[in-house]
């Protein structure tokens, strides 16, 4: 999914500019030489090597309510290798990654003979690395000739970290779990019911001004509970990382909703006068 333009309007938040919200427009690995996405720019080999891999798409759908059938406590405390990103994954998304940095490769060996879960924490050279991330789980991996992985990897339960146990060869610390906490009398239904309208209507406009067919977006909640629905629309603001750290990191699904709602709000409008402006003007 590609929204055009995320308009945030919270004095919250650390961004200061308007990014493109669009996952082919972002791309980490210009942020962090650890990083290589899957793109366009990989080899027809690759492509045709990894065409099962690609089958896997970041929909509504996979984004389940409960992902695993015992999920952790809160007050569990586990130690977790972590791989600092410069991307937010949300609980249920697909990452698709191609490891090559020497550490990570000996990190994926050794996760490839447990239990294939990793911590996906977002990093940037202005904020840092933040303290809350959510569990990649590898789904899918190919290893080359050359040691090189690629990987699949769905994003599991959230992860706040309280200790660092090593630094050597890669990141280790001790984590805790994150759970939202019960929203009280809030409408849930409701809110998650008007930021899927917001979404409709962006996607409408969006398409609109880049000359696309005005068609009418379908069911994007796909019968998910409102908790779940708000971890994916977090997952489609993609070229705003520190806006969905921020939707990370809320442990209310009513906060998370009502954040999405008002930032998809303003970005309609936005669209709004962009549209109006276009009619007036169509050359420009």
């Amino acid at each position: 999914m590609a929204l055009l333009q995320l308009i945030p309007s919270h004095s919250s938040s650390s961004l200061t500019h308007q990014p493109l919200i669009n996952p082919k427009a972002a791309n980490p690995s210009l942020l962090n030489p650890k990083l290589k996405p899957f793109s366009k720019s990989s080899s027809r080999s690759q492509s045709r090597r990894f065409h099962r891999l690609n089958s896997l798409q970041c929909s509504a759908s996979s984004f389940p309510e409960k992902h695993h059938s015992n999920p952790p406590k809160p007050d569990d405390v586990a130690e977790l290798p972590l791989f600092p990103l410069p991307l937010v994954l949300f609980p249920g998304a697909i990452l698709p990654l191609q490891i090559f940095e020497f550490r990570y490769r000996i990190m994926m060996h050794t996760l490839l003979h447990t239990d294939l879960r990793f911590g996906v924490i977002y990093s940037d050279a202005v904020s840092g690395t933040a303290d809350v991330g959510c569990v990649g789980e590898i789904v899918k991996h190919e290893r080359l000739v050359d040691d090189r992985f690629f990987l699949i990897c769905k994003g599991q339960e959230r992860f706040r970290v309280t200790n660092i146990v090593r630094t050597k060869p890669y990141l280790v610390a001790e984590v805790n779990w994150l759970e939202d906490r019960p929203s009280g009398d809030e409408d849930l239904e409701g809110l998650a019911n008007e930021v899927e309208s917001y979404m409709k209507d962006v996607i409408r406009l969006s398409n609109r001004l880049n000359g696309k067919p005005e068609k009418e977006a379908q069911d994007l909640r796909r019968n998910l509970f409102p908790t779940p629905f708000s971890f994916f629309v977090g997952s489609t603001f993609e070229g705003a990382p520190r806006e969905q750290q921020a939707l990370l990191e809320l442990e209310d699904t009513a906060a998370r909703l009502k954040r999405e709602k008002e930032t998809l709000r303003n970005t309609l409008n936005y669209l709004s006068a962009a549209s109006a402006v276009k009619d007036v003007f169509p050359s420009s």
